[in-house]
């Protein structure tokens, strides 16, 4: 059922935590020379970001991830300022992952480190740390790169016997069509709830217009929301049609996260409501607020 019965607002939060380069250049990029830019080193990850966006909403997080030796200390202290508690796995011999980020008006391209990240381990999200949650929420790059489908069939299975609904953002169609669009679907089975882009349904489901996607993977879980950019996002919640939900126009300075703070306006509003609709619509407003400032992050 697309509704969250819960009594309880505590979300577990898996997946990716980077160090991101945001570049946002100011100019057309001039080969081999200088090109005037604006750059930011941030702390990033779609799965860290969205535990930040979901505390900022007043929710208690616990958020999972592997990390490396040299700055782990820094981002436990960065996560436990935002209001996060983190449970990170340290790897002494890894470096955190790393990614550059060329943002291009409303396009981004992004060059990927993972790091420390390929390493998180399903043995991670305890049984300890499921009892009571709300919701576990999985970010793809960690069932593409990390988990695999044994691992994160693992992680499911734990959720499922502690009673804890699951969501998943499917997160980058580069690593899924590597890892396989039927592999990641397996992989997921059973999960409550799933975000994703357009594109990324796409390649879930083989259907190109987004709403015929949507009605698609509206009949394997009880809630799709599917987000389009400044088109908004479509929502089917129980096999039902998509329902339209428009984004507020905004002035957009970096698209770098709006996704994950519109994930974490959803699970908020959701556990307090239980409505898919207007978690959506609630959702937006939380992302509109993500594009108007570099880095993925509330600033």
């Amino acid at each position: 059922m697309s509704r969250l019965a819960v009594s309880r607002d505590r979300v577990v939060i898996v997946g990716d935590l980077i160090n991101d380069i945001v570049v946002v250049p100011r100019e057309a990029i001039r080969a081999d020379t200088d090109t005037t830019a604006t750059i930011r080193n941030t702390s990033g990850g779609s799965a860290a970001n969205t535990a930040v966006w979901l505390a900022s909403q007043g929710a208690a997080v616990d958020f999972v991830a592997a990390v490396g030796g040299h700055d782990a200390a820094a981002h436990a202290a960065e996560l436990t300022a935002a209001g996060v508690t983190p449970h990170l796995q340290v790897e002494p011999e890894a470096t955190t992952g790393a990614i550059v980020i060329l943002v291009q008006g409303h396009d981004r391209s992004m060059l990927t480190d993972r790091g420390a990240n390929s390493l998180l381990r399903a043995a991670s999200v305890t049984e300890g740390l499921l009892a009571d949650a709300a919701l576990l929420h999985v970010s793809g790059y960690s069932v593409v790169d990390g988990f695999g489908l044994e691992g994160t069939r693992e992680v499911l299975a734990r959720a499922a016997d502690a009673g804890v609904p699951v969501s998943v953002n499917p997160g980058s169609i580069g690593f899924i069509s590597d890892f396989g669009a039927e592999r990641f679907l397996s992989a997921i089975e059973g999960a409550r709830a799933v975000f994703l882009s357009a594109e990324e349904a796409r390649l879930l489901t083989g259907v190109a217009d987004p709403a015929d996607a949507a009605r698609t993977l509206g009949a394997t879980f009880p809630v799709v929301a599917l987000t389009r950019g400044v088109q908004g996002v479509l929502v089917v919640a129980d096999g039902a049609e998509p329902v339209a939900v428009p984004a507020p126009a905004v002035d957009a300075v970096d698209p770098t996260g709006a996704g994950d703070a519109f994930i974490a306006g959803f699970i908020a509003s959701w556990l307090r409501a239980g409505d898919p609709v207007a978690a959506a619509s609630a959702a937006v407003h939380v992302a509109a607020q993500a594009v108007t400032a570099i880095g993925g992050r509330p600033a």
